[in-house]
């Protein structure tokens, strides 16, 4: 064993060389504290930083979206551009090539006729006949008198001869043998004008039959056996016994409005569209023009010849004329919904980044749902449909629907 000195000794040796440890532990600990500490409330000011960023994002992203709902909501369209040729369909009456009422050319009483509507006739068949007993006794009496006149003609010849033979050899005086050619003469004048009067009777006579004029087909009998007929070059009420027409070709006559007439030129086709046959267009021409403006309509007289072989078309029938003009300039059309109506005149509702142009537009031909636009617009505008009364010129709006040319519905 050590003495007690050198024990305390050694003991205090081993507490000296303790302390340093001990020291050195207490030294650590309060600097990791400090850096699990700084850590932490980087840690935590990242996910404040973090909560209050994406909270301004979202506010932000609210404000915008309620700001963009806060517009108003417009549809558009954009305007067709018209062809080269522009189809128009106008009204046009169809009429027979030729149509003729029949009149009677002498006074008298329908005795029979042959024909009644609808029937097809050939020129110079007969029709109908009349009696005239006061025109065949007229006929009559000028055969008889030109009978008379005709005695009295050879007599006055032969006193003339005798007359003049006698007056070589001075057996009469010349005063009676001028009296006897002054006779004859008087009464060759007299033969002549009843031979006229013959003729005229018997000319009257022949009108007792009515016969056809041309190819065509009855359309009208207005008269019966034992109506009073009188003659058409009379003074009294006019009696048409048939209407004929000739239905092999057809007229149209349509009246084109002023402004397409430029464009009307002879030669051109046109199609026909009827009711009664639908889905199915008859071709005709444009074959003459009246080549003057209507004063009281503003519109172009044509006619259109349409060929009709088989009676298919009626004549008097309504047709729509579909007509290729040639238009100067192409057009623009825009559906009715978009005009605006307004004191300064027609506008429309452009949209131009987010805000409304109101441009005023020139209006063309109205096609019903839409109309034409000769001015104040391009084909790539974007144009509001049915614009709210209290839309003002530089209002922002929201497109929520836009319709491009071509775009089925």
């Amino acid at each position: 064993m050590l003495p007690q000195t050198e024990q305390t000794q050694t003991e205090d040796r081993r507490q000296i060389e303790l302390l340093p440890s001990n020291h050195a532990g207490v030294g650590k600990r309060p600097r990791k504290s400090w850096l699990v500490l700084t850590i932490a409330l980087v840690a935590v000011a990242t996910l404040l930083v973090s909560g209050i960023r994406s909270r301004v994002k979202a506010r932000i992203s609210l404000n915008r979206e309620t700001s963009q709902a806060a517009l108003p909501a417009v549809s558009v369209v954009s305007p067709k551009q018209t062809a080269a040729a522009d189809e128009i369909i106008l009204p046009g009456n169809v009429q027979p090539f030729i149509t003729s009422p029949i009149y009677a050319r002498t006074n008298g009483y329908l005795k029979k006729w042959y024909f009644d509507i609808g029937a097809h006739v050939k020129k110079g068949q007969l029709l109908a006949v009349i009696q005239t007993p006061e025109v065949d006794q007229q006929l009559q009496q000028a055969r008889s008198n030109l009978l008379t006149a005709q005695a009295n003609l050879e007599l006055a010849a032969i006193t003339k001869t005798r007359y003049q033979g006698l007056l070589k050899s001075n057996a009469v005086s010349q005063q009676d043998a001028d009296n006897a050619v002054g006779t004859y003469n008087a009464t060759k004048s007299i033969v002549e004008a009843d031979k006229a009067a013959v003729e005229q009777y018997t000319a009257l006579v022949s009108f007792e039959k009515i016969y056809a004029p041309f190819d065509g087909v009855i359309t009208a009998r207005n008269t019966d056996i034992g109506d009073l007929i009188n003659s058409g070059s009379g003074t009294g009420v006019k009696t048409d016994l048939f209407h004929i027409v000739q239905p092999g070709k057809l007229r149209v006559y349509v009246n084109v409005p002023e402004e397409y007439s430029q464009g009307i030129k002879v030669g051109m086709t046109a199609d026909l569209s009827l009711a009664e046959f639908p889905g199915r267009r008859f071709q005709g021409t444009l074959v003459r023009t009246a080549d003057d403006i209507n004063m009281t309509t503003r519109t172009l007289l044509i006619e259109i010849d349409v060929d009709n072989p088989t009676g298919t078309l009626l004549t008097g029938s309504y047709a729509e004329v579909h007509l290729k003009i040639p238009m100067q300039k192409s057009t623009l059309l825009l559906p009715v919904n978009t005009l605006i109506f307004r004191s300064q005149g027609l506008h429309v509702g452009i949209v131009k980044d987010g805000k409304v142009v109101l441009t005023a537009v020139t209006a063309g031909h109205d096609f019903g749902n839409e109309i034409e636009i000769v001015a104040g617009l391009k084909p790539d505008d974007q144009i509001i449909i049915n614009p709210p009364d209290s839309i003002v010129h530089g209002q922002q709006v929201q497109i929520v629907q836009a319709t491009l040319p071509g775009d089925t519905k």
